[in-house]
Parts: structure tokens; C-alpha cells; sequence
């Protein structure tokens, strides 16, 4: 190669990079604050977690049928248990389908 395409190859790679350090670095943590999960049922203490209540247990499964955790529907650890054992039991008394297939 000759000396003006070394030089020519040796510009384009340094604009390049000389780019890519001009961009403004991104913030951390981002743009948003994501708004704090709370208890539904240490808020509102009308509520209680029934196995016989197949409307409220079926706010905590999802469309397959699995059991959401706590860190999607942002209870607590007490109630978190007590969803599960009620969703378990609804499940055994044919309250609720296990699998979308059992659900007539």
C-alpha cells in the first residue's frame, strides 16, 4: 500500500472513533423512576385471601396458569405465601383450572 492510503485508511479509523467518544454518556438509572410496589392486601385490610374467591386468585396467574411471584404483583412475603397455598387449594377443590387445557 502506499503512503497516502495508509494515512487515508489511518484518518477514516480515527473519525470514527472520534465519533463514537462525542456521544453523551447515558445516565444511570435512566429516565424513569419506577414507582414502588406495595402489599394489595397490607393497603387495603377489607381484603382477605379466600380460596372460595376464584376472581381475586385469578389476578395472580397468568394467562398459562402459573402463579406470578411477588416481585411482578408486589406483595408481600406473608400474603405472597398465602396467594400460593389458597391458589393451590382452589386448584385441588376445581376452583381454578391448573392448565388451560382443564378449563371448560
Amino acid at each position: 500500500m502506499s503512503e497516502e492510503a495508509k494515512q487515508a485508511s489511518n484518518s477514516e479509523a480515527t473519525t470514527e472513533t472520534a465519533t463514537r467518544e462525542r456521544r453523551p454518556a447515558r445516565r444511570p438509572g435512566g429516565r424513569f423512576q419506577r414507582r414502588r410496589k406495595f402489599c394489595k392486601f397490607c393497603a387495603d385490610k377489607s381484603l382477605k385471601i379466600d380460596h372460595k374467591d376464584p376472581e381475586l386468585l385469578s389476578q395472580f396467574i397468568t394467562e398459562r396458569y402459573k402463579i406470578l411471584p411477588a416481585r411482578v404483583t408486589g406483595t408481600c412475603a406473608f400474603h405472597q405465601r398465602q396467594l400460593t397455598s389458597a391458589i393451590k387449594r382452589a386448584r385441588i377443590l376445581a376452583l381454578l383450572a391448573f392448565t388451560p387445557l382443564h378449563k371448560d
